[in-house]
């Protein structure tokens, strides 16, 4: 059986590859925007605040899934390099098993304290009701959510990457055409989001298991035997990812009692514009570094040093052109990306519109960040991955947002996540460099 992963790419081949992947994020980006849409417009920009309000709670969940998958799929891939086919799909399905039960148990924790997290979280008695309304529906299902975002990595190290777009691109599709139904035909308000994105993740979650439970590729479900140590190792070699999402969780907390303090409702509907804005593009660099990972994962078990530096070059020149024009083209879809959400000359507008121009340096930065701690992850270098993302999206953003706004007000705010990105990519270089010396990258 042939396994996409021992080719010897090269840049066209490379992008193909990673194409299904880097398409996948960036169209789970595209509908969750326009679920963002179907709330703003149709419920109201309170409903879009509500939503960012729960959303810590949901990058949990986020971060279960991607913690799983690519720190198990840095082993699975691995053995695939190694030949040890056997015990990479005894951990495959043991790794799926382990990922339910514990999306399971943190599932039903958020539904039974919805209201006292939305509290804390900073919902006022206005967005109250919305976030708890959105939060009890999609508790009771986010378990399947972990499943559906654990399979996307898996997907690519079993050499399925197309299999796994589609499938993504349906759920997609289902979550865009039940919120149309709920929400704009129905009128259900904020419960018709959150059923319309259960539908989505259902089919995303639950189609996976059905098409491993046949040997119909490189990777199956087979009979689980328990293993303490990979799913030690999957939790150490994602950590960077479960720290990410983890701090994401706080920082956007942060974000919000801060747009709360100095714009009120209105600022914090703001900065949902700008993050979903951040989410869209961001998910380009994400995309291709998920889908080369398992790539560096086999070759690092193969142990070849030849393939290895040729195909970082190549994963290089992609990042560092891909930034330039990323971040040309996000100052030129300003303003129709804000105005999908709210009505030019609203308040709401404006101070999104505002703060995008400061937000969007960030992403010059992003993608070098955001590719060096998966390639770490991809090698099961889970320590300098996890110091990158916690520099990232927590140490950083975290210093900015308290400090910077004494000294520059409201943009103080916007400046937090460009600097951020900024401070991090002179040490995400800097631990290339140290790591070159154990994994002769360069």
């Amino acid at each position: 059986m042939q396994n996409e992963l021992a080719k010897d790419f090269n840049l066209s081949s490379l992008l193909r590859f990673t194409l299904p992947t880097i398409t996948m994020l960036i169209f789970i980006a595209t509908y969750t925007i326009v679920d963002g849409f179907f709330v703003s417009r149709y419920v109201g920009t309170d409903a879009l605040s509500a939503i960012n309000i729960v959303f810590p709670l949901i990058h949990i969940m986020i971060g279960v899934g991607i913690m799983l998958g690519t720190g198990g799929s840095a082993i699975i891939g691995r053995k695939l390099g190694e030949g040890n086919i056997e015990d990479a799909r005894r951990n495959f399905t043991f790794i799926t098993i382990f990922a339910a039960i514990l999306g399971l148990i943190l599932s039903e924790i958020c539904f039974a304290f919805i209201t006292p997290l939305s509290r804390f979280l900073g919902a006022n008695d206005i967005l109250l009701p919305y976030c708890v309304d959105y939060g009890r529906i999609l508790m009771i299902f986010y378990s399947v959510s972990v499943m559906q975002i654990l399979f996307q990595t898996l997907f690519v190290t079993a050499g399925k990457p197309h299999f796994g777009l589609w499938l993504n691109v349906i759920s997609g599709l289902a979550n865009i055409v039940f919120d149309y139904l709920f929400i704009a035909v129905m009128d259900m308000g904020i419960k018709g989001a959150a059923w319309g994105t259960v539908s989505s993740f259902l089919f995303g979650g639950l189609v996976p298991l059905w098409y491993f439970s046949k040997p119909r590729g490189l990777l199956y479900f087979v009979k689980p035997k328990w293993d303490g140590k990979v799913i030690l190792a999957s939790i150490l070699n994602g950590s960077s990812e479960m720290v990410n999402s983890l701090a994401m969780a706080v920082t956007t907390v942060l974000f919000n009692l801060s747009m709360m303090k100095y714009l009120g409702q209105d600022g914090v509907a703001a900065i949902t514009i700008v993050l979903y804005a951040q989410f869209l593009f961001s998910s380009a660099y994400m995309g291709f570094s998920n889908g080369s990972a398992p790539i560096f994962s086999y070759i690092y078990g193969n142990q070849n040093i030849k393939r290895m530096k040729k195909t970082f070059l190549m994963c290089c020149q992609v990042i560092l052109l891909s930034s330039f024009v990323i971040s040309v083209f996000s100052f030129f879809v300003a303003s129709p990306i804000i105005a999908i959400f709210t009505p030019k000359n609203t308040s709401t507008y404006e101070i999104s519109l505002h703060g995008y121009h400061i937000f969007a340096w960030n992403f010059l930065f992003a993608g070098t960040n955001i590719f060096t701690s998966a390639f770490f992850t991809a090698l099961s270098n889970g320590k300098l991955s996890a110091v990158i993302s916690f520099s990232r999206t927590f140490f950083f953003v975290t210093v900015c947002i308290l400090f910077l706004p004494h000294v520059f007000g409201v943009n103080g705010i916007w400046l937090a996540i460009p600097i951020a990105e900024g401070l991090t990519t002179i040490l995400a270089i800097s631990l290339l460099f140290v790591g070159n010396k154990q994994y002769h990258y360069l």
